[in-house]
C-alpha cells in the first residue's frame, strides 16, 4: 500500500517550480504538513505548473490560500452534503472580503491508507469589486 505521506513527498519531489505564482491573485501556498488531528485536503492547480494552491482542514474547518502574495486561513461558513473525511461536497469559507467555495468529489482507493483522492474539484474565489476566479483543482486527502 502506498502511504499518503509517501505520495505527498513524491508529488512535491517531481514538481518543477512554476514560472508564475498562480492564476491571477491566487498563488502557491508552499509545503504543508499533515494536521495534528483529523484530515486535510491538499489541492494542486490543474495547469502545467501543478502548484499546491490550497489546503483545507476538517478540524478546524478552514482553508489555507495565498491571495495577492499573502497566505491566510479562512474559516468554514457552510458545508453540504457530507462526502466523508470531515468534508462536504460544497464548502464555503470566509475571511475579510474573501469568500472561497470548494466543490469537490472524493474516492477511496485501496492503495492509499488513511486518505483518499480528490477526483474532481473547483475552487472559486470571490472578492467584492474584483474578478471572480474559478479554477479546477485536484489532489489528495490525508488523515492522522
Amino acid at each position: 500500500m502506498i502511504s499518503l505521506a509517501l505520495m505527498l513527498a513524491l508529488q512535491a519531489a517531481t514538481l518543477a517550480p512554476a514560472a508564475n505564482s498562480g492564476p491571477g491573485p491566487l498563488g502557491a501556498i508552499g509545503t504543508q504538513k499533515l494536521p495534528a488531528k483529523g484530515c486535510a485536503a491538499y489541492l494542486w492547480s490543474m495547469d502545467a505548473g501543478r502548484q499546491l494552491v490550497a489546503m483545507a482542514t476538517a478540524d478546524p474547518a478552514q482553508i489555507r490560500l495565498a491571495i495577492d502574495g499573502k497566505t491566510s486561513d479562512y474559516a468554514m461558513t457552510t458545508q453540504s452534503p457530507t462526502i466523508g473525511f470531515g468534508f462536504g461536497g460544497v464548502t464555503q469559507y470566509r475571511g475579510g472580503d474573501v469568500t472561497a467555495t470548494l466543490d469537490m468529489a472524493v474516492a477511496v482507493r485501496a492503495d492509499i491508507s488513511a486518505g483518499a483522492t480528490v477526483t474532481s474539484a473547483t475552487l472559486r474565489i470571490d472578492r467584492p469589486g474584483r474578478d471572480t476566479i474559478v479554477m479546477p483543482v485536484g489532489g489528495l486527502i490525508g488523515c492522522v
